[in-house]
């Protein structure tokens, strides 16, 4: 078999857990489907060979690892190539081209071109708008580095936002560099300047190395089939099934049925996914706003985890901007729990563990993030944008009675006077006091270093390892392996998601909180005020998320 990988569309980063996700999600892969299917791709003698074609939109974090699994399976001496259209049609195409480069050999259709263009970071502020609509704003943050309320109060970068932003171009910029000058063979001196004369043509890319041929589609995969011979049936990764039982130590066979011949459960890791804005209640996606981390759904799962007697280890993948406070807090305690039942927690980061994304993740055991990963964002903002002169200008009159000094503390037709105001700060100053404590508690540091790493700043995966807030870099295959080194359990131990449901299950309504079918996905971070935040560009899923930001 010739395996045939597409990715050009994005991945799933784990399995949809509701019946509506999975059935949106049925033809695409997951991550973990990829990872593990390369991995037995490259023991399985049926196996000959792996074409990618790349393209698309793909975060910098997700083209790292897929870089690494694409070059685990290169380690079998089976060719991996990589061919593409174009790596951007004149514009930006730097992580898809990132990615390409941890293949064999990268192609590309004679009338593309690549737009390895560098790293940018853009950002849009809304104040002179909001001026001239007639809002005004009245945000609090924790503390300078805490930049979403920017977008709304300021015209431009403080300096502070600019230091902050500045440095996470730098450094997913030098992690660029070294991919690109680790998988093309380029001193990265002459990485940066071909990256300074991007977007390439196809024909200077390939003078200039950063391709190995020029190619149609029909080109690459006659080359390839005539270098294995001629004789190779091409197979979907996706259609790739392993064979059912690779080679195992004798020892480890035996061991597994003198466990099951004595009734005792085999252990496994269980899979914990949290994905999307954080908020109190259910998991649940739509076409808008996405998926999302429902506090109810995710600590049914970790407590279902933390009760089965099959479950020796926990893996959390996180993949989060953040958002409400106390939704993040509830997971936070249940991530304990499983802990003080004696089952480790790792946790393994995606694209994004930011703001609340953190919090969930800093009680783990051990926590594994990307070099490019956005993490920390230890911080909080809140508040509400006053519509009175945009309500004043339209002709709209606002009347109401209120039983209750503070009943109306959220209402958008009224600025906090001076109690609300001084409430407003005292539960800010409350909460980035929390989080410190307990990034402190976690990561073992006082509660002045944790500070100096917090103030609602953001770093890359690779910076947040370095100042203590990160354990390792790498993706899920490490983060299970770490787990498994933690529990004791050998190394093809099973990794399962968590909780395994059945169709049935997922739609069927669940006995109680303590169900493993409570862990399914059905719909709030500011409550009444969420419309009014979404419309006018705040998160409108809490005080702990992070602004939009993306590294393109």
């Amino acid at each position: 078999m010739l395996l045939e990988l597409d990715l050009t569309e994005p991945l799933v980063d784990v399995p949809p857990p509701d019946p509506v996700g999975w059935l949106q999600a049925r033809r695409r892969l997951s991550l973990r489907d990829v990872l593990q299917r390369l991995r037995a791709a490259s023991d399985d003698g049926r196996v000959r060979g792996l074409l990618a074609t790349v393209g698309g939109r793909v975060g910098i974090a997700r083209a790292q690892e897929l870089r690494d699994a694409v070059q685990e399976f290169r380690r079998s001496g089976k060719p991996a190539l990589a061919w593409a259209e174009s790596f951007g049609e004149f514009g930006a195409g730097t992580m898809p081209y990132l990615l390409a480069c941890g293949f064999d050999e990268v192609w590309l259709q004679p009338s593309g071109g690549v737009g390895l263009t560098g790293v940018a970071v853009e950002v849009t502020f809304l104040r002179r708008a909001l001026d001239q609509l007639g809002v005004q704003p009245e945000l609090g943050q924790r503390h300078e580095y805490k930049n979403a309320v920017n977008r709304l109060v300021e015209r431009g970068f403080t300096e502070a936002h600019r230091q902050a932003t500045d440095r996470l171009a730098e450094s997913a910029f030098e992690q660029v560099v070294a991919a690109v000058a680790d998988g093309r063979g380029l001193p990265p001196q002459r990485v940066r300047e071909l990256v300074d004369r991007a977007p390439l043509l196809a024909a200077d890319a390939l003078a200039a190395g950063l391709v190995d041929r020029l190619g149609y589609r029909d080109e690459v995969y006659a080359e390839l089939r005539s270098r294995l011979g001629g004789d190779v049936e091409l197979r979907y990764l996706a259609r790739y099934r392993p064979p059912r039982s690779l080679p195992r130590r004798v020892d480890e066979t035996v061991a597994r049925a003198t466990r099951r011949m004595a009734g005792r459960p085999e252990p496994v890791v269980a899979l914990v996914s949290g994905t999307g804005a954080i908020r109190q209640g259910r998991s649940g996606r739509s076409p808008l706003s996405g998926a999302s981390m429902g506090s109810a759904t995710v600590g049914a799962a970790l407590r279902s985890a933390a009760a089965d007697d099959r479950v020796r280890a926990v893996v959390f993948r996180v993949d989060s901007p953040g958002g409400s406070y106390v939704a993040s807090d509830a997971i936070w305690r249940e991530v304990g729990r499983v802990r003080a039942a004696g089952k480790p927690v790792v946790v393994t980061m995606g694209e994004m563990a930011a703001s609340g994304g953190y919090f969930v993740s800093m009680g783990a055991d051990a926590i594994v993030a990307e070099p490019a990963t956005l993490t920390g964002s230890i911080g909080v903002l809140a508040g509400k944008a006053v519509l009175t002169g945009l309500l004043d200008r339209l002709g709209l009159d606002t009347d109401a009675v209120a039983r209750g000094q503070h009943a109306r503390i959220l209402s958008s037709r009224q600025k906090f006077d001076a109690d609300e105001w001084q409430a407003l700060e005292a539960w800010l100053d409350h909460v980035y006091a929390d989080f410190v404590a307990k990034v402190a508690a976690g990561r073992g540091m006082s509660e002045q270093q944790a500070d100096a790493v917090a103030r609602g700043r953001v770093w890359t995966g690779a910076d947040a390892a370095e100042r203590g807030l990160v354990d390792e870099l790498g993706g899920l295959d490490r983060a299970v392996a770490m787990a498994r080194e933690k529990a004791g359990l050998p190394a093809d131990a099973s990794l399962r998601r968590w909780p395994a449901l059945t169709p049935v299950e997922r739609v069927r309504p669940p006995r109680s909180s303590e169900s493993p079918a409570a862990a399914a996905e059905t719909y709030a971070g500011w409550g009444s005020f969420a419309a009014t935040a979404a419309r006018l560009g705040l998160p409108a899923d809490g005080p702990l998320l992070m602004p939009p930001l993306r590294l393109t």
